[in-house]
């Protein structure tokens, strides 16, 4: 998904972030009715550091898996869920005579080519063959140009990409798209920052493509020439690409444009060869980066089509070194998972064949999870707690100080607007023509691909289907879609940690309740604000309104600037603002829905010495406790629009001043005075 979907947590990607399931015989964690408080350090009060004071004991002894970059409450959930999902693949497994192209043919035959690892190694990178000769017989910029349009249905990256999505200005319908692509290092700061910690990264990649190279025997006496020139020819592009920070903005990354000024603004590119070859072609489009393929045209100018191949070679022989022999598969783990993550080592071949099945065929899968694991109950106390928490947001809406009744009634439409969605799909896709078999995983691989590729395609001009899912339902996260104006829940968050129905209330709107409102929040945030209760980029605010919204975001995006996170390395507050606005409003609705709750009903009694206030605080901080590895650490800071999670903890409960009445605190590290603490929502 192109678009900014506003996720909770990071998103878990495919290769960087893995869980550690043995599979179905694995017992499930038990989960207390409350907190489990062995896990707490109180050397240090709540006031002080409250993340240790919840959390310290667990995280001290919950070290990270060597086969892990960080590890906390979403990576144990989603491990667990993975062990349902071994459990369902081996029943699969078990038999040989499914339907073909029924949802249990194609995943248990995925599986077995995965781990068919003696036909992997036999076949070596003879798959690549076909394209690597199309990239070899390159020898003009147009040559080249009809190349990436003709494996752009396979999945390969070049310097730029067009996708299809909802137009931001006119949300029922699909449109084109056209964005900036093609850093190995996913940040332009790692192109151009020369501390040292990020120049021995850009060492470890060019070391990284010399040995991918030599393992292909790719001109190996050329090999790290060759690789000092994708780094340079990278280096230029990160230097015309707009930063994370700037691609916030929907309004500058919004330019509709007709096709002919398209190739009025990148005229060394010849879109006519592109768009015949990959069939993305309209007669208006919206380009995310004006001034991105202005400077692209100087640089393809002034670079030889020597260097475009190389480009070429290493991003083909990297987006599927999953998929070939075991020393590529190595190779690419070593740089972007241990060089860029700090993961000393890789799982075992069955935790990444689930993994990668689970990638390639998530839908199939997750029809087949919820109908074992999620109960329709679920659902249905979820939407009791999600109406609860709109009612809460209502008024919190009404007593805003700073915002005109003008904007407020606006703001009350686009609350009531709100849709949501809630565990899995109603309707569930039909997978059945793509052609899997149990002994040929690269071509099992491009036809997942091109399946998607054509489903995207055929969206081109047509109206958008709103109940469609870009998340999986056994996915441990959750996300709010500007354009649908909806907040969504898989079943694979539903649970304990994050929603435990036999849990303590303050506990559970400590967990998955501050998870709704965080979505919620999302509608609100710096971006998020920008789209209407019809989901269309469009201002709905006074102008006074919104410099006194901007001023309060802007105070909140100092106050996580000014947090060291490494020697030298801070969080970037508008990088992360928007996920910083969600946790504070949504910790603040939750607390207000769970006072709301109790209204009229005996004060809850205390468990284990903890009033209800306080249980709330712990059940957040037990959501976000974790342990993260320097790298990581490092590389979440760069590229992630969220804060790391020790941060989402502390930073977020020093502006409550609901926090300070739950524990009575008046000074510490946690601590605030009044007139710094920020409330926006």
């Amino acid at each position: 998904m192109n678009k900014f979907i506003h996720l909770p947590a990071a998103a878990f990607g495919l290769f960087l972030l893995h869980a550690c399931s043995q599979g179905g015989e694995k017992a499930e964690t038990a989960y207390p009715e409350a907190f489990d408080v062995s896990n707490m350090d109180t050397t240090l009060g709540p006031c002080q550091d409250f993340d240790n004071f919840a959390n310290g004991t667990w995280k001290e002894n919950n070290p990270i898996p060597p086969s892990e970059s960080r590890w906390g409450s979403f990576n144990i959930l989603l491990e667990e869920n993975e062990a349902k999902l071994q459990e369902i693949v081996n029943g699969l497994l078990e038999k040989e005579d499914h339907s073909k192209g029924s949802n249990e043919q194609l995943i248990a035959d995925f599986y077995r080519s995965y781990t068919d690892t003696q036909q992997v190694a036999a076949l070596g990178i003879d798959p690549l063959q076909p394209y690597l000769e199309q990239i070899n017989a390159i020898e003009t910029l147009d040559d080249y140009v009809k190349l990436v349009g003709t494996m752009r249905p396979v999945g390969f990256t070049s310097f730029l990409s067009m996708y299809v999505d909802a137009d931001d200005r006119n949300s029922s319908m699909n449109t084109l798209y056209v964005t900036q692509s093609g850093l190995s290092l996913r940040e332009k700061d790692y192109y151009e920052n020369n501390s040292p910690r990020i120049a021995d990264i850009r060492k470890e990649f060019v070391e990284h493509v010399t040995r991918m190279f030599q393992l292909m025997d790719y001109m190996p006496d050329h090999a790290r020439e060759n690789a000092e020139k994708i780094l340079d020819f990278e280096t230029r592009i990160a230097g015309i690409q707009m930063s994370r920070v700037e691609m916030r903005d929907p309004v500058k990354t919004y330019n509709k444009r007709s096709y002919q000024e398209l190739k009025a603004l990148l005229p060394a590119f010849n879109w006519d060869v592109y768009t015949g070859e990959s069939g993305l072609k309209a007669d208006t489009l919206v380009v995310r980066q004006l001034d991105y393929l202005k400077g692209l045209n100087q640089v393809l100018e002034n670079t030889p089509v020597e260097e475009l191949k190389l480009h070429a070679t290493y991003h083909l022989l990297t987006d599927m070194a999953p998929f070939l022999p075991r020393e590529f598969q190595e190779e690419s783990f070593h740089f972007y998972s241990t060089v860029l993550s700090g993961v000393k080592e890789r799982k075992d071949l069955e935790k990444r064949a689930l993994r990668t099945t689970n990638s390639m065929l998530g839908f199939p899968l997750g029809e087949l999870f919820v109908a074992r694991h999620f109960p329709e109950s679920s659902r249905e106390k979820m939407v009791e707690m999600i109406e609860n928490l709109r009612e809460t947001y209502r008024d919190r809406i009404l007593d805003l100080k700073w915002m005109s009744d003008e904007t407020k009634k606006k703001a009350l439409t686009k609350l009531e607007a709100f849709t949501y969605k809630i565990g899995y799909p109603d309707k569930w896709k039909d997978y059945s023509n793509i052609d899997i078999h149990p002994d040929s995983l690269f071509a099992n691989v491009m036809h997942v691909s091109q399946y998607e590729y054509g489903e995207m395609l055929d969206k081109l001009g047509k109206p958008v289907d709103k109940s469609e899912w870009y998340m999986t339902p056994q996915t441990v996260n959750a996300y709010y879609n500007p354009t649908n104006n909806e907040i969504v829940f898989p079943a694979g968050i539903l649970q304990p940690p994050f929603f435990n129905p036999e849990a303590d209330d303050a506990i559970n709107y400590g967990g998955i309740m501050t998870v709704i409102g965080h979505e919620f929040s999302h509608g609100f945030d710096d971006q998020g604000s920008q789209f209407d209760w019809e989901g269309n980029l469009n201002n709905w605010w006074t102008e006074e309104d919104r410099a006194n919204f901007d001023a309060l975001t802007g105070k909140l995006a100092a106050q996580y600037s000014g947090i060291e996170v490494l020697d030298s390395v801070y969080i970037d507050g508008k990088l992360t603002l928007g996920e910083n606005i969600a946790d504070l409003a949504g910790l603040t609705m939750a607390y207000h829905a769970l006072e709301r709750s109790l209204q009229g009903k005996p004060e809850p009694e205390l468990i284990d010495g903890f009033n209800w206030k306080q249980r709330f605080f712990l059940g957040w901080a037990q959501v976000w406790r974790g342990n993260i590895t320097d790298e990581r650490l490092l590389q979440q800071v760069k590229t992630d629009p969220h804060s790391p999670a020790r941060y989402r903890i502390n930073a977020t409960v020093s502006n409550l001043d609901e926090f300070y009445d739950a524990w009575g605190c008046s000074e510490g590290a946690n601590s605030l005075p009044p007139e710094e603490r920020v409330y926006i929502w």
